[in-house]
């Protein structure tokens, strides 16, 4: 067993790490000074130039098994793999998503990974960073002024006052603003119209920013931008109301990747951060251009298990990207395994089970459905998978053993890795597996074929990557399934928005459920982004902050310092 050894806080750790300088850290990655744009000391931005080169480095995307609410670590995997590979001499770099506001100040504190694997400084990180997000928000709320103001000034388009689809934005979390009127007071104030909030996040523009390749790309993907329909269901787009330009002005520096570094001194990119569970859960498309064309592996992540992020990695952003995976690494803990057995049920912000920690092999196996499940997802796509067993300190050494025989057994490669209290030196052992299954060779391929129909696209996700028996459409949603392939958008990929707790829509059913349908209650096309999202059950997009929100613990000190950041 893996005896606990208290650490210090994410904070703590982070506040003593000695940080390089940023040319050095730029250097290392291979990218030329004349690219490199500082953001004070230890922050740069990277011009898009430096993606020009040719690919060379291998594509690793870091997945899991359905984790529980408190996640698995993935984000770690990343930064802890990263910080290994180069101890083995390797140039390897992590491309990471920037963590929301909204959820930094509710219960899941920084996204920053943990421990001896963080990216830093890991305040910058979580609390603006570059302004990135607070870019998007402006230009996707520029667009929601436009649409009211197109209203109130006679609505020469015809748009359908009940058929509008674009809302408006913020990056903190406020459930009392999930729906709202505006336009209320003088007539001078609009026209009185229902619309809502969402979380930056889960904006259309955020993902579009994440999927673009260039300014040219993200400029036409604004264009496209679908903000409602008129009253005989004709799509009207950014392009039309004439806002698309000053969208794309106001994103001209999000754009470009944002570098920091590993508590090592290794380069991170950080850049884009759409949800896992509503969108592609991947950091952006540029990012990794530039990462590929100077270091020799990319260590990159998807949000979620490999039912939702890397399925989405794989059939969206490769596929519009251009993108070819070597390997993808699926992060399996002993606390997930035993909640897929059925005998626990975690809550976010409540204490965990004692029996949880106590030593049971039996449990572990009980659980394994779940993981043999995503790694037949990931080889569905061609890619070859590596386990990586997250150690946790209350984790006993027969427990890890359950799950290394079943990768022996199904002749998949394995191993344990200690980075969160360990750094990079916890990790050489998977990064070791990693470079042999990056050497295999990859016959990637997608789930679907952009030709299908949308209905067969979502099929085809639903039965063979998720495992259900077939798909239920609302009326409202099959209805719109045939208005988006008569509107021209029947070739676009497919993201289906479920919960993140099961393989199935359903968060209750545990391990790798059979014998259930997927049950579509509404479909949207993000034209802009460049796909059509299926929504399986409620996802609110405008999270509420908890009841013991992490805002409670953030305090500035006199000095400037801050405490409480976890």
């Amino acid at each position: 067993m893996s005896r606990p050894t208290p650490l210090p806080s994410d904070l703590e750790i982070a506040s003593t790490a000695r940080l390089r300088p940023m040319a050095e850290v730029a250097a290392d990655l291979g990218v030329a000074p004349e690219h490199v744009e500082p953001y004070g000391h230890d922050v740069a931005k990277i011009d898009l130039a430096a993606a020009a080169g040719v690919p060379r480095g291998k594509y690793v995307v870091v997945s899991a098994i359905t984790p529980t609410p408190l996640g698995e670590g993935k984000t770690t995997v990343v930064v802890g793999l990263t910080q290994a590979l180069r101890r083995l001499g390797t140039n390897a770099v992590a491309t990471l998503r920037q963590p929301s506001m909204g959820p930094t100040f509710g219960i899941k504190g920084g996204a920053a990974g943990g421990g001896y694997s963080q990216v830093v400084p890991m305040e910058r990180l979580n609390l603006h960073l570059t302004g990135d997000f607070h870019a998007i928000t402006a230009a996707h709320n520029l667009l929601s002024a436009a649409v009211d103001n197109h209203l109130h000034f006679g609505n020469e388009l015809g748009l359908d006052e009940r058929n509008i689809t674009w809302r408006r934005v913020m990056d903190v979390n406020d459930r009392s603003l999930r729906n709202v009127i505006v336009g209320l007071g003088a007539r001078a104030d609009g026209v009185v119209r229902e619309t809502g909030f969402d979380i930056t996040a889960a904006s259309e523009v955020m993902v579009l920013m994440t999927l673009a390749t260039s300014y040219q790309d993200m400029r036409a993907r604004l264009g496209r931008i679908v903000v409602g329909y008129t009253g005989v269901g004709k799509p009207v787009t950014a392009e039309d109301l004439g806002v698309a330009g000053a969208m794309a002005v106001i994103l001209r520096d999000a754009l470009k990747p944002n570098l920091l570094q590993t508590l090592e001194g290794g380069p991170a990119l950080i850049h884009c951060g759409p949800f896992g569970n509503i969108a592609t859960g991947t950091s952006s498309v540029v990012a990794d251009k530039v990462a590929l064309s100077h270091a020799d592996v990319v260590v990159t992540e998807a949000g979620f298990g490999a039912d939702m992020g890397a399925e989405r990695f794989f059939n969206v952003k490769c596929r519009l990207g251009g993108l070819e995976p070597a390997a993808a690494v699926v992060v399996a803990t002993v606390r997930a395994l035993k909640v897929h057995s059925g005998h626990y049920d975690i809550k976010p912000g409540r204490p965990l089970p004692e029996a949880l920690f106590a030593e049971s092999p039996d449990e572990v196996r009980a659980g394994l459905a779940n993981l043999r499940k995503h790694l037949e997802i990931i080889q569905s796509f061609g890619v070859t998978p590596v386990v990586a067993i997250n150690a946790f300190p209350q984790d006993h050494d027969s427990e890890h053993a359950v799950i290394a025989g079943l990768a022996a057994e199904l002749g998949v490669r394995c191993a344990v890795t200690r980075h969160v209290a360990q750094g990079g030196a916890g990790a050489e052992d998977l990064a070791r597996e990693v470079l042999a299954a990056s050497e295999q060779p990859t016959r990637f391929t997608t789930t679907y074929a952009l030709e299908d129909t949308l209905e067969e696209k979502i099929e085809a996700i639903a039965t063979r990557v998720y495992g259900a028996d077939g798909v239920d459409y609302t009326p409202a949603a099959a209805k719109s399934l045939q208005t988006y392939e008569d509107a021209g958008f029947g070739d676009l990929p497919v993201v289906i928005a479920k919960t993140h707790l099961s393989i199935s829509s359903d968060p209750t059913l545990r391990g790798a459920p059979t014998g259930w349908r997927l049950p579509v209650r509404e479909v949207r096309a993000n034209v802009g982004a460049g796909y059509v999202y299926a929504i399986a059950g409620d996802m609110r997009t405008m999270p509420g902050l908890s009841r013991h929100p992490n805002a409670e613990r953030i305090e500035l000190a006199p000095d400037g310092t801050i405490s409480g950041l976890s």
